[in-house]
């Protein structure tokens, strides 16, 4: 028998899980290798993560007043309906389900499957169970045995939290707990070449601010890094304006390697106290995954040289770094901490996204089942149709002729909507202050610490990223705004839908007042 509530079962402790396990999944791992290319300095490269800590627990800080505002399931989607206006609430739950989430639930999982191809010399991406078929020019569609097995975790995870949020934060708090301890002796390795050979970290900082090896930005480029869609050709991090452009540019990884943070919004309507926790959550969550964050790159320098992180194969810098100190145990044993990660991740994905689809459901703008809960009080069929969406998600492939080599379709998708991701994330702390002007007496349990100051440099600081990325990413912002536009004629056809079934149920209803007043009418 379906529930008509949802059951709290999540408590801070849990709550701060889902914030950090979604948070770290592979990139932090990784990442690090790009942005040191783009900025060429161990010093730019710190500061690079400093200004994604700063945008991320700032941003944090600020949704805390929201979530406490309205404790109800559905997070962005809700605040951005209610400070702005259903539409707007819409194209975020429109761009959310059909690519953010989806995809990055596609694109965890095709990484935890990647990594465990280190274990498992069967998982590969060119072990083709069905090899890749053209269906249109630079598209194809194939089943490796990567792809095979990123299918399996994506249902495994669908599976776990439809038979119900207990089982879904059982898993979370595991894997979340694990990748953080793998975390603590990833750090434990750094200090210990560090008291073991400090040389290195002081080689590093010995010209912190001096860039070298930077990839251009727009034009030729020194490694393997390039950065498309420029305004200027030529500029690089060589000079003041190009390391302005360079760290905002690098953001794209960073922040995305930090991102999902507000995720926990989501499954608002199912934490105990959300008043207290939420904010709590999303503010303890963010600091200790951004500290952790920065400890990490902290490692990294400690260990080997930055033109050693620039050059990295496959930018796999923590393995690297974990094969200077430990010879040849590095592959295997990031292999292993990163497929922990990575699941976690999926897991987390999987349980907030689809209570996201669960409130549109409610307000008419998505399939009706999806705002059914289950007998376990979890949205089963959002859950089902997200899970769906993103299986497909990972089929279809991209191929460059030139290069004679495949993609994945949901890695331009992401790329796409990043820069659109940012603008929702804007839109909602200005929607912190429109709600203060619009609604001043709603109850508040919890105010943004720092308002208007703190929300208000999150604004300026976010836009300016913006603006760097639509003017120098050209390629991969515009077409994100395309992506989320495309919610447009979806959002009116839905509501004409809804307006005509209301329409029919307010003449069914008035119908049977009629039959009663009728003589004979009554029984």
């Amino acid at each position: 028998m379906a529930r008509s509530e949802f059951r709290k079962e999540l408590g801070l402790f849990d709550s701060v899980m889902i914030v950090a396990g979604i948070m770290v999944g592979s990139g932090i791992f990784i990442v690090s290798a790009e942005i040191s290319r783009q900025v060429g300095a161990a010093g730019w490269l710190m500061v690079a993560w400093v200004i994604t800590g700063a945008l991320t627990v700032s941003g944090a800080i600020s949704y805390g007043e929201l979530a406490a505002m309205m404790p109800s399931a559905g997070g962005m989607y809700v605040y951005l309906r209610e400070a702005f206006s259903p539409f707007v609430g819409f194209l975020y739950g429109w761009t959310l389900m059909t690519v953010i989430q989806t995809g990055s639930i596609a694109a965890v999982a095709i990484a935890f499957a990647r990594f465990s191809g280190i274990l498992f010399p069967a998982i590969n991406d060119g072990h083709y169970l069905v090899a890749p078929i053209r269906v249109m020019p630079g598209y194809a569609v194939s089943l490796s045995t990567t792809q095979c097995l990123a299918l399996v975790i994506i249902l495994a995870t669908c599976l776990i939290n439809i038979v119900g949020v207990r089982w879904g934060k059982l898993v979370q708090n595991i894997f979340t707990v694990a990748k953080l301890i793998g975390l603590v002796l990833l750090l434990g390795l750094g200090a210990y070449a560090f008291l073991r050979d400090p040389s290195v970290l002081q080689m590093n900082f010995a010209h912190a601010w001096r860039a070298q090896n930077v990839a251009m930005i727009g034009g030729s480029m020194i490694g393997r890094s390039r950065i498309n869609g420029s305004m200027l050709s030529g500029m690089s991090a060589m000079t003041g304006a190009g390391m302005i452009v360079a760290l905002c540019v690098s953001q794209t990884g960073s922040l995305f390697s930090a991102d999902s943070w507000h995720d926990i919004t989501f499954v608002a309507g199912e934490v105990r106290h959300p008043q207290r926790n939420l904010p709590l959550a999303l503010g303890l969550g963010t600091s200790m995954v951004i500290v952790l964050y920065l400890l990490c790159n902290l490692c990294y320098l400690a260990v080997v040289p930055i033109h050693a992180i620039q050059t990295a194969a496959g930018d796999r810098v923590a393995t690297v770094v974990v094969n200077t100190v430990l010879p040849g145990i590095g592959s295997l044993a990031m292999g292993c901490l990163i497929m922990v990660s990575t699941f976690g991740t999926v897991n987390a994905l999987t349980l907030a996204g689809g209570r996201a689809c669960y409130a549109m459901a409610k307000d008419g703008l998505f399939f009706r089942r999806a705002g059914v809960l289950n007998r376990e009080g979890v949205p089963g069929w959002a859950l089902v149709l997200q899970c769906a969406w993103s299986l497909l998600l990972v089929l279809p492939r991209t191929y460059n002729a030139s290069t004679q080599t495949y993609g994945n379709l949901y890695s331009n998708l992401l790329d796409y909507v990043i820069s659109a991701a940012l603008i929702f994330y804007i839109l909602t702390v200005a929607g912190l202050f429109r709600l203060r002007s619009t609604k001043p007496d709603a109850m508040r349990p919890y105010r943004c610490w720092g308002y208007p100051w703190l929300p208000g440099l999150y604004i300026a600081g976010a836009s300016f990223v913006l603006v760097i990325l639509f003017a120098y990413r050209t390629a991969t912002t515009w077409p994100g705004l395309i992506i989320v536009m495309s919610g447009a004629p979806v959002y009116v056809l839905l509501r004409r839908v809804g307006v005509r079934d209301r329409e029919q149920v307010e003449t069914a209803q008035n119908s049977d007042e009629m039959t009663l007043d009728l003589p004979g009418g009554q029984e």
